[in-house]
């Protein structure tokens, strides 16, 4: 049974790429913040299944945060699973694993529910000049899929409109980017495909959210890292700083000339995400050109937010 009265609460995000963690305090102040590359959805694009590998890593970090929860007392919280296992059809072994460990069965959730966690976290803290600019566009670039979410600045879950899309940075990678560096004709073949998916659903949001677009996930945050040069992780450096388009199609050409030891070896690259990056910001690319948007904001608060917000809604007062 849950206690009365309110404690610190936690949030896991299971995706393709990585694990994450966040865990808040009653009054909101942030115990931890954590992410691990786990790659969960691993071959899954492929074989429609998780590796027994990837679960196995995959839970050994749920451990880890299980231990960080129990340091901070967390008694409330969430562990949501989100495209790897939407795609695979023994995600019920991921998911028992996972209980076992943390002591919570993982929600599954659809992409639009993601995308509109994702839009609450992203837009919660955005200021006035944000709130005033009209509906946004917030672009969520997973490993397996890619939320595309709509809506007013501050707006409920159901006052957005999303839309969740197969195109990832893990997914476009094996589907595409099978050469180290890529082939040019791995790329046009990839950056095709990524156009056509978006095209389905340009009109309607474009219609919907003529203002800026926020941009999360790694993909953004590592282009950020790059563009800035940063030797570690900056949460203070790398939240809403601001990308424009020039800079992302410049970095698209230079990545993808490069093997991923020149990739890893750039200030401001994240290990173990060498592989995928170019998939990542080919998918940014798209959106920025497909939406002829100039700039995009970089945002920290994700889905994490989304749900440690959701699980403190419902504590008692």
């Amino acid at each position: 049974m849950l206690p009365e009265a309110p404690g610190p609460v936690a949030a896991i995000d299971c995706g393709t790429n990585s694990t994450r963690l966040l865990i808040v305090g009653v009054d909101g102040t942030l115990l931890e913040r954590q992410m691990r590359i786990t790659r969960l959805g691993e071959g899954v694009d492929a074989t429609h299944e998780l590796s027994p590998r990837a679960i196995t890593r995959t839970v050994e970090v749920l451990g880890d945060y299980r231990r960080l929860m129990d340091t901070h007392h967390v008694l409330r919280a969430r562990l949501v699973a989100t495209s790897a296992t939407r795609d695979a059809i023994n995600a019920e072994d991921f998911f028992s694993a996972a209980r076992r460990v943390v002591g919570l069965r993982p929600e599954l959730l659809s992409g639009e529910e993601e995308g509109r966690l994702s839009f609450i976290g992203a837009t919660a803290c955005l200021g006035s000049e944000y709130r005033a600019a009209g509906p946004l566009l917030v672009v969520d670039i997973g490993g397996g899929s890619t939320e595309l979410v709509t809506g007013e600045v501050g707006a409920a879950g159901d006052d957005v409109v999303a839309v969740s899309l197969d195109i990832g940075c893990v997914r476009v990678t094996e589907r595409f980017l099978v050469h180290d560096p890529p082939l040019h004709e791995e790329l046009m073949d990839a950056r095709t495909f990524v156009d056509d998916v978006l095209a389905s659903a340009r009109v309607e949001l474009l219609r919907l959210a003529p203002g800026g677009v926020v941009g999360l996930a790694g993909t953004v945050s590592t282009l950020v890292a790059l563009e800035k040069r940063l030797d570690r992780y900056d949460r203070e450096a790398v939240h809403h700083a601001v990308l424009t388009r020039a800079q992302v199609e410049d970095w698209l050409s230079r990545l993808s000339t490069e093997d991923r030891t020149a990739r890893l070896a750039r200030r401001g690259m994240v290990g173990d995400r060498e592989d995928v990056i170019v998939g990542g910001v080919l998918i940014l690319a798209a959106v920025m050109d497909v939406f002829d948007r100039s700039f995009c904001l970089a945002s920290e608060d994700d889905i994490l937010d989304g749900l440690a917000a959701s699980v403190n809604a419902a504590q008692p007062s």
